[in-house]
């Protein structure tokens, strides 16, 4: 197994892209704790524990990394995955929406970056951190102006991060999914115009899976990429290749 005897945080975990990762973490041996502001449905995979949390409440961040370590003792990996994908044109957006995903996309990555690289060089942990950003923090998208930005500054800030923890030896990376068949993409999905514009629009003709994500993940958390930091690896079918 990769991920043996590894200790990993994933926020977003109760669905989509972060229950992909979260779960195949588990399928390949880390001890994971689930964490979202809604609760995870079911019943948790053994080696799992959840905890409730807003990504946008630096406390509440700060929290999670401490529960993390009081489970299991040790924290090698995080991957800030918590998103929102509220729309609307920039020159009629309401702050509210604005504010809203800035905090969740952009700032809440930096409270997990901060909380986990803290606790890594305190207690000289060589970890990885993964940061979920998107295509769309490459290119533009109409109606996505908050969005954009926000993972936008996510690569940014991945980068900035990889280079200054990279003397403690934490790697720092991002993952920019493309068009993936998620809740969040639900609304083009069953719109079929819609769909056919986007699948049109991606070279391999098709949205991925969320495991195509957590493939990702698992090999940016795992020692195959230990040369690996401040990347940005597409998973997006060929979007920003063209």
């Amino acid at each position: 197994m990769r991920l043996q005897e590894k200790v990993a945080i994933v926020t977003g975990a109760s669905s989509g892209l972060g229950r992909a990762i979260a779960e195949m973490f588990i399928k390949e041996g880390a001890k994971v704790i689930f964490s979202d502001i809604n609760p995870y449905p079911g019943i948790l995979p053994e080696n799992g524990h959840f905890l409730k949390t807003d990504t946008s409440d630096k406390k509440e961040v700060e929290a999670l990394v401490s529960y993390a370590v009081s489970q299991f003792g040790r924290l090698d990996i995080i991957v800030n995955n918590a998103g929102v994908g509220l729309t609307a044109e920039i020159a009629s957006m309401p702050d509210e929406i604005w504010d809203k995903v800035t905090a969740i996309n952009l700032s809440g990555v930096f409270y997990g970056i901060r909380a986990a690289a803290s606790y890594m060089k305190e207690n000289k942990i060589k970890g990885s951190i993964i940061n979920i950003a998107s295509i769309l923090g490459q290119v533009g998208f109409k109606g996505a102006g908050a969005y954009c930005a926000s993972k936008g500054g996510v690569n940014q800030l991945s980068r900035t991060a990889a280079l200054e923890l990279a003397s403690s030896g934490i790697r720092v990376n991002s993952i920019a999914p493309g068009f993936i068949k998620t809740a969040m993409t639900k609304g083009i999905q069953d719109n079929e115009a819609a769909n056919a514009s986007i699948v049109g629009a991606i070279p391999l003709g098709y949205m991925g899976d969320p495991d195509d994500i957590a493939y990702a993940a698992v090999y940016l958390a795992s020692e195959e990429s230990k040369y690996v930091t401040g990347s940005v690896l597409y998973a997006d079918g060929g979007w920003t290749a063209q």
